[in-house]
């Protein structure tokens, strides 16, 4: 089946102060040689503690990027059968048609990504009408709808309240609303559970995979939490300080981890057989910030099987097994 959306090789830089030794003007590499795909209907699961990419790389597929960010590479993006176009040079009035109607994204903080002093049946029927064109009327009972789809009890009524009048789960689910209310073939949810408790975060989930079903929609699904990556992916791509270390199918990356950036992550998080007397596994050192960072492996100044060529380039992606590959060559040598 042809790829819904398909990146390659992307790279993501921001112009820094000073210079380089060549006399270039210095950069800060955010995402690095980036290659993924996400085909229909899959849920794709980015994760990677803050700092790794996972953020930038959702901004760049939406073209919400600040003017002096450096796009390079290819973020192709096809349905229905349809030739691919390149997103990160398609003209503006053409991503505007695309983003929001055919691509859509859940925001990481639902406070601070709706208007406070508007209603929100209001704010869902505005993205309506950027993209069809309807009556007033027709927008605001399709608001109604779509929050009847993400299952907010009383929609006609809620649709009146403002968001500081909403609890953090249902201000969720208006952000879900807006998300889908359009029908996009592809959903872009960005730590869409960060800000809730444990027993909201379940219902999100349970909603989000609800939605999936009933619309078929294809999702890359970011966080930093493993537990709820393993929930709601397919594969899992994983990231660390702006390049991808290990992708694959979601058993090959939490029952046979190849990278050990993986493989530390999943030893760090405890179970109900962790020693509860033994400190917990942490990963030593830190993550390089922009301005540190290396040529080769990212992970090599904190990575204990690191040889001397580690730091000088970039290890190529290596398939380990069929579909699953990891970016290490001392743990999988390429053959």
């Amino acid at each position: 089946m042809p790829d819904l959306l398909a990146i390659r090789n992307l790279n993501i830089a921001f112009p820094a102060q000073g210079r380089m030794g060549t006399g270039e003007a210095a950069v800060l590499s955010a995402v690095r040689d980036l290659t993924l795909s996400i085909a229909p209907g899959e849920v794709l699961g980015l994760v990677g503690e803050s700092g790794s990419g996972k953020s930038i790389t959702s901004l760049a597929i939406m073209r919400l990027l600040p003017p002096q960010a450096r796009v390079s590479g290819e973020i192709l993006f096809a349905e229905n059968g349809s030739a691919p176009r390149n997103l990160a040079s398609l003209d503006d009035e053409s991503m505007r048609q695309l983003r929001g109607s055919r691509i859509a994204m859940i925001f990481q903080e639902p406070m601070t990504a709706l208007n406070p002093v508007m209603r929100v049946g209001d704010q869902i029927a505005e993205a309506v009408l950027a993209h069809q064109s309807l009556s007033k009327s027709e927008a605001q009972r399709r608001a109604v709808d779509a929050m009847n789809d993400v299952a907010i009890p009383e929609a006609a009524r809620r649709a009146r309240d403002y968001p500081y009048q909403l609890s953090g789960g249902m201000r969720q689910r208006i952000m879900i609303a807006m998300a889908i209310v359009n029908r996009p073939t592809m959903l872009i949810a960005d730590e869409p559970t960060t800000a809730l408790d444990v027993t909201i975060q379940a219902q999100i989930l349970e909603l989000l995979a609800e939605l999936r079903s009933k619309f078929g929609l294809a999702m890359l699904f970011i966080s930093h939490d493993l537990a709820v990556v393993s929930q709601v992916a397919d594969r899992v791509a994983v990231m660390y300080a702006g390049c991808l270390v290990e992708l694959g199918a979601k058993p090959d990356i939490f029952t046979s981890p190849a990278h050990p950036y993986t493989r530390g992550l999943l030893h760090a998080v405890p179970d109900l057989s962790t020693d509860r007397t033994r400190p917990l596994e942490t990963i030593e050192g830190t993550v390089p910030a922009l301005h540190a960072m290396l040529p080769g492996c990212t992970f090599e100044p904190r990575c204990e099987f690191r040889i001397p060529q580690c730091a000088h380039a970039l290890p190529p992606l290596v398939e380990v097994s069929t579909g699953h590959w990891a970016r290490c060559p001392v743990v999988n040598p390429a053959k």
